[in-house]
């Protein structure tokens, strides 16, 4: 176990919530209902499966452990594997591929909207971490075309960001 590495865990952790403590401060609208308390505990828990004996070694082994032998890098891949199906703010919970026709078939699922605003926080917190929150508008514009999320759900998201956008602008005056 590293401290770097549980360092990070503390940190990112931190910058989802300040993601969310923003947005109850300064878009309170964006809970759409729900309540500030409940999501704020919530984030508490969030990425908790990163500290699971089935998880951490490898996230610890891959990004501080100073070697992406092929071994450490599929180790790292079974537990991100394992992390985004315990997650479902992570918008690959939401994707089904049904192999049981001769054809690969995608489904994407509508994902709840409290997953979505943690989503949203969690992409957030790397800007939060930068010092720059703006950073989140140009990474989904570059990664949007990749990630798989149903029609609402898209909508939903792009809601999300244009409402941030409009909020930061606004204090950037």
């Amino acid at each position: 176990m590293s401290e770097a590495y549980n360092q990070y865990l503390r940190q990112h952790k931190s910058y989802v919530k300040d993601g969310l403590f923003w947005i109850i401060q300064n878009i309170p609208d964006l809970l759409r209902g729900l309540d500030a308390t409940y999501m704020l505990n919530k984030l508490s828990e969030h990425d908790f499966s990163k500290t699971m004996a089935d998880e951490y070694p490898a996230y610890d082994a891959y990004f501080y452990g100073g070697n992406r032998s092929s071994k450490v890098v599929h180790e790292f891949e079974l537990a991100f594997l394992k992390h985004l199906h315990r997650n479902p703010h992570h918008w690959q919970y939401w994707v089904l591929m049904d192999d049981g026709k001769a054809e690969h078939i995608e489904k994407v699922f509508e994902m709840p909207y409290e997953d979505v605003l943690e989503m949203v926080c969690d992409w957030w917190s790397f800007g939060w971490a930068k010092g720059d929150p703006f950073t989140i508008f140009t990474w989904y514009d570059e990664h949007k075309d990749g990630i798989k999320l149903h029609p609402k759900t898209r909508k939903t998201v792009e809601d999300v960001l244009l409402s941030l956008k409009s909020s930061l602008d606004s204090r950037k005056k």
